[in-house]
C-alpha cells in the first residue's frame, strides 16, 4: 500500500500530527494530488544536488500541470482554482531555489514513515496486551473445568492485575498528562474512543470471570472433599475479581472536556463567577444497560476545610444545571458521556483570611455519581483540573498565567495548595509554554532566536538560556528590569495585539517581533536603505508594535530610525498593512516619500502588504502633481520624523 494512503488510515492524533506537517511551503493538497509520483521521486538526492533538484522542480510542474487536465475534464472548478494558485506560489518561490522544495518535500516524506512508525508500534504493542489478556482468559477456563489448582487461577488475576494497572496508571494517566498540555495551548489531545474500547473489553472480562468464579460454588454443592481448594480459596478469589472491577470502574470515570467559558475557548480553567462555563465527563467502560442509569452532581470544593485552614479561601457555589444523567445519545460516538453547558460559579463568602491573591488560588469542580450493577454498588468520582475563578475580565491576564505555571510544572491532581509555594520552573519548560501561546492560535509558533530574546528579558544575558531557573514571581509578579510592569503582563499583551490586529501579519512570518535592538542593529546594517522590519515595543505594557529601517545620512553613514510604536487603541483605526504602506517622511527637499522599501531581508513593500490592504486606503496623488493628498497621511507618522530608535516626537495637534 502506499505509503499516503497508510498514513489515512491512522487515529485521530496521528493525523493530527501529520497535518502540522504540511503548509503553505509544501500544501497538502498537492501531497494528496500527486501522491504516488512524489513519492516515486529521490528527494533526498536532489536536496544535495541542484542539477537533479532542477530536473525534478520542472517535471513537479508539468505533473501539476497533468492533474490541472484531468480536474479540466471532471469540470471541477474548486480543484481547478486550487492547483492554479500552488503552481504560481511554487515558481515563484522555487524556480530559483528547487533544492529548497527537495528538502521541504524529502523532509516530509521521512516524518510521515517516522509518524507511520509510531503508529504500527503503538497499535502492535496493545494488540499484544489483548492477546495476552485473551490467553490468560483461555487459561482461566481450562482451568476452571478441570480445577487444576487454586494458584493457576490467582496467577490469572495477577496478570489482570497487571494489564489493568498498565491502562489505568500508565495509558489513562498518559492521556490525563496531554490533556493538561492541551489545554495550556500545546499539541491537541487524542480522542478517548481507542482507550474505551480496551476498558470496556477489560470490564467485560472481569464481569464474566466473576460469574466463572461463582459458578465454583455449584460445583462445591455438587462433590467435595477435605483440603478442597474451592471452599479454601473460592472467596479470596471473588473479593480480588470484585476489587479489581471497583477500581477500574473508578479509574474509568474522567473529565473529558475541562471547565472553559464558551467566550474564552483558548484560555480554558479560568472561569468567571456569574458567567456560565461548560464541562463533559465520561464513563470509560461503555455498558449499554448504564444507559440512562447515572445521575451525576456537580460541587465545587467539596473538600475545602483543610485547603482554606492553609491558604484561606473564597466559598463558591454552583449554580444552573448542575444535576444531568449520563447517556449515550448525546455524545457522537455513543460513549456514555454527560456534558454540563449550563453551570455557573457564584461567589458565597470567604471563609478564613486570605492568604493568597485571588488569581492565584486554586478550586476544584467534582463530579459524582453511584453505579448498580450485577450486585454491586460503587461510588464514582471525579473532579476537574483546578481552577482559577476570577470576578472580573481583568484579572484574565495573571489568572491565565497561574493555569499556565501548575500545568507545566505539576502533573497532581488536587495539589490546590500549589501557590502557597509555587516551585520554580526552567527555561526550557517556559519557552515551550511560551511558543505555545502563539501556536495555539495562531499559524506560528516562536523561533529560537524569538526565544532567546524573551529569556534575555526574564534572565538578563547569557550564553545558553538551558537549564536556567525562573521563579514564579519573576514570571509574572515582579517587574521586569527599568520597567513598570511584569514580564507576563507585557507578554500577554503583545499575544492579545497579535490575535486581534496583525494576526494575517504573523502568520505570514512578516513579524520579528521579540529581537533585541543590538540584533536588529547587526542584521539591518548590511541591507540597502529602506530595508526594514517589524518588531513588538518593549516599553508599551499595553501592547505595541514598531518598525525600524535603514537609511544613509548625507556623509553615507548607515542609520537606523525607528517609529514610535502603534497601539491597539491607532489599530481599531487603521490597519497595520495600511499604515505601513501610505507610511510618509519628508526628505530634506520637503518632499513626501516613503522610507520603507523592503520588508527583511528582501520582500518587495507590496508584495508583502499589498494585499492586506483596502482599496480606499491607498494614497490618492494631487492633481498636477507627484505628491499625496493629507487623508494618506495618517497623524501617527508624524511621530516618525526623523526620530531614532528609542525617541519620541508627539504628533501634531
Amino acid at each position: 500500500m502506499a505509503q499516503w494512503n497508510q498514513l489515512q488510515q491512522l487515529e485521530t492524533r496521528y493525523l493530527e500530527q501529520l497535518y502540522h506537517l504540511y503548509s503553505d511551503s509544501f500544501p497538502m493538497e498537492l501531497r494528496q494530488f500527486l501522491a504516488p509520483w512524489i513519492e516515486s521521486q529521490d528527494w533526498a538526492y536532489a536536496a544535495n544536488k541542484e542539477s537533479h533538484a532542477t530536473l525534478v522542480f520542472h517535471n513537479l510542474l508539468g505533473e501539476i500541470d497533468q492533474q490541472y487536465s484531468r480536474f479540466l475534464q471532471e469540470n471541477n472548478v474548486l480543484y481547478q482554482h486550487n492547483l492554479r494558485r500552488i503552481k504560481q506560489h511554487l515558481q515563484s518561490k522555487y524556480l530559483e531555489k528547487p533544492m529548497d522544495i527537495a528538502r521541504i518535500v524529502a523532509r516530509c516524506l521521512w516524518e510521515e514513515q517516522r509518524l507511520l512508525q509510531t503508529a504500527t508500534t503503538a497499535v502492535q504493542d496493545m494488540e499484544q496486551k489483548m492477546k495476552m489478556l485473551e490467553n490468560l482468559q483461555d487459561d482461566f477456563d481450562f482451568n476452571y473445568k478441570t480445577l487444576k489448582s487454586q494458584g493457576e487461577m490467582g496467577g490469572l488475576l495477577t496478570a489482570m492485575d497487571y494489564v489493568q494497572k498498565n491502562l489505568t496508571d500508565e495509558e489513562l494517566a498518559d492521556w490525563k498528562r496531554r490533556q493538561q498540555i492541551a489545554c495550556i495551548g500545546g499539541p491537541p489531545n487524542i480522542c478517548l474512543d481507542r482507550l474505551e474500547t480496551w476498558i470496556t473489553s477489560l470490564a467485560e472480562s472481569q464481569l464474566q470471570i466473576r460469574q466463572q468464579i461463582k459458578k465454583l460454588e455449584e460445583l462445591q454443592q455438587k462433590v467435595s472433599y477435605k483440603g478442597d481448594p474451592i471452599i479454601q480459596h473460592r472467596p479470596a478469589l471473588e473479593e480480588k475479581i470484585v476489587d479489581l472491577f471497583r477500581n477500574l470502574m473508578k479509574s474509568a470515570f474522567v473529565v473529558e472536556r475541562q471547565p472553559c467559558m464558551p467566550m474564552h475557548p483558548d484560555r480554558p480553567l479560568v472561569i468567571k463567577t456569574g458567567v456560565q462555563f461548560t464541562n463533559k465527563v465520561r464513563l470509560l467502560v461503555k455498558f449499554p444497560e448504564l444507559n440512562y442509569q447515572l445521575k451525576i452532581k456537580v460541587c465545587i470544593d467539596k473538600e475545602s476545610g483543610d485547603v482554606a485552614a492553609i491558604r484561606g479561601s473564597r466559598k463558591f457555589n454552583i449554580l444552573g444545571t448542575n444535576t444531568k444523567v449520563m447517556n449515550m445519545e448525546e455524545s457522537n460516538n455513543g460513549s456514555l458521556s454527560a456534558e454540563f453547558k449550563h453551570l455557573v460559579s457564584y461567589e458565597g463568602s470567604l471563609t478564613v483570611e486570605a492568604s493568597l491573591i485571588v488569581t492565584e488560588e486554586l478550586h476544584l469542580i467534582t463530579f459524582e455519581t453511584e453505579v448498580y450493577h450485577q450486585g454491586l454498588k460503587i461510588d464514582l468520582e471525579t473532579h476537574s483540573l483546578p481552577v482559577v475563578v476570577i470576578s472580573n475580565i481583568c484579572q484574565m491576564p495573571n489568572a491565565w498565567a497561574s493555569i499556565l505555571w501548575y500545568n507545566m510544572l505539576t502533573n497532581h491532581p488536587k495539589n490546590v495548595n500549589f501557590f502557597t509555594k509555587p516551585p520554580v520552573g526552567t527555561w526550557d519548560q517556559v519557552a515551550e509554554v511560551l511558543s505555545w501561546q502563539f501556536s495555539s492560535t495562531t499559524k506560528r509558533g516562536l523561533t529560537i532566536e524569538q526565544l532567546t530574546t524573551l529569556a534575555e528579558k526574564l534572565l538578563g544575558p547569557c550564553v545558553n538560556y538551558s537549564g536556567c531557573q525562573i521563579t514564579w514571581a519573576k514570571f509574572c509578579k515582579e517587574n521586569m528590569a527599568g520597567k513598570g510592569f511584569s514580564f507576563w503582563v507585557w507578554l500577554d499583551n503583545i499575544i492579545d495585539l497579535v490575535k486581534k490586529y496583525i494576526l494575517a501579519l504573523w502568520n505570514e512570518g512578516y513579524i520579528m517581533g521579540f529581537i533585541s535592538k543590538e540584533r536588529e542593529r547587526a542584521i539591518l546594517s548590511p541591507k540597502p536603505p529602506g530595508t526594514f522590519l517589524l518588531r513588538f515595543s518593549e516599553s508599551s505594557k499595553e501592547g505595541g508594535i514598531t518598525f525600524t529601517w535603514v537609511e544613509k545620512d548625507i556623509s553615507g553613514k548607515t542609520q537606523m530610525q525607528s517609529v514610535e510604536p502603534y497601539t491597539k487603541q491607532q489599530l481599531n483605526s487603521m490597519s497595520f498593512a495600511d499604515i505601513i504602506m501610505g507610511y510618509k517622511i519628508m526628505d530634506a527637499t520637503n518632499i513626501l516619500v516613503s522610507p520603507l522599501v523592503y520588508l527583511y531581508p528582501d520582500i518587495p513593500k507590496d508584495e508583502a502588504f499589498g494585499k492586506y490592504c483596502r482599496p480606499e486606503a491607498a494614497p490618492e496623488p494631487e492633481m498636477g502633481g507627484d505628491s499625496t493628498s493629507s487623508k494618506s497621511l495618517p497623524c501617527s507618522l508624524w511621530r516618525a520624523l526623523c526620530v531614532d530608535i528609542g525617541a519620541a516626537v508627539p504628533p501634531p495637534t
